[in-house]
């Protein structure tokens, strides 16, 4: 798919990662067999993601940014750093759409660090998917698998607007509840779309999956 001028790639990497014990941004991927090195990790593997539709991916990290700076540098990506990580999550998706608009962008495709990235093709799906959804005054779009949302989600300038114009304390799920008008849900059959890897057992289980529900 050929990258679209005006989408921005955002990934949101400023969790401290304490259930895990160490930065989730850093877990290497793709696994590889005992005794060889690591090809990638979580980090580099989203930033390539979103780099195949996007020539622009801003990172948002946390305490963490000036570990993970030089993934986000050596990977192409740019950093953005919330300085107050422990307000949540949706204040880091803040801080990285307003750099999507600081940067001429009016739309944006938003993943998290915590998984593996979806298939090349969801990305894709994604994104045209978007594009249709723009003539029916459709400001997002969200996969579903089996019932559950997930990510990368798309959106426009219409739900980025709504997004910063929120107050501190509001969730990205209760504006999706309150714009559901304005958003496509798209059926993807892609596991990676709604995993979360918080736990070194978690970890562990998607490493010995990987090869079956992957494509590794």
């Amino acid at each position: 798919m050929s990258r679209a001028p005006s989408l921005c790639g955002v990934i949101l990497a400023a969790g401290e990662s304490t259930r895990m014990g160490t930065d989730k941004a850093l877990l290497p991927w793709p696994p590889v067999p005992s005794g060889q090195p690591p090809r990638g990790t979580f980090l580099s593997a989203a930033i390539e993601s979103l780099g195949a539709v996007s020539e622009m991916v801003i990172v948002v990290g946390g305490k963490n940014a000036s570990r993970i700076a030089p993934f986000v540098y050596a990977a192409g990506a740019s950093l953005a750093e919330n300085q107050e990580p422990d307000r949540g999550q949706f204040s880091s998706l803040q801080i990285g759409l307003h750099e999507v608009l600081n940067h001429g962008r009016d739309a944006a495709v938003v993943t998290l660090v915590d998984r593996p990235p979806v298939y090349s093709k969801t990305i894709a799906h994604l994104c045209q998917a978007f594009s249709s959804a723009l003539e029916s005054s459709k400001w997002a779009v969200i996969p579903e698998m089996n019932g559950r949302h997930g990510h990368p989600i798309v959106l426009g300038r219409e739900m980025i607007e709504v997004f910063l114009k929120a107050p501190a304390t509001a969730t990205a799920r209760d504006l999706e509840h309150e714009y559901v008008e304005h958003i496509q849900y798209v059926p993807i059959e892609d596991p990676a779309i709604a995993i979360n890897v918080n736990t070194p057992e978690e970890y562990a289980a998607l490493n010995a999956s990987a090869p079956f529900a992957f494509g590794l």
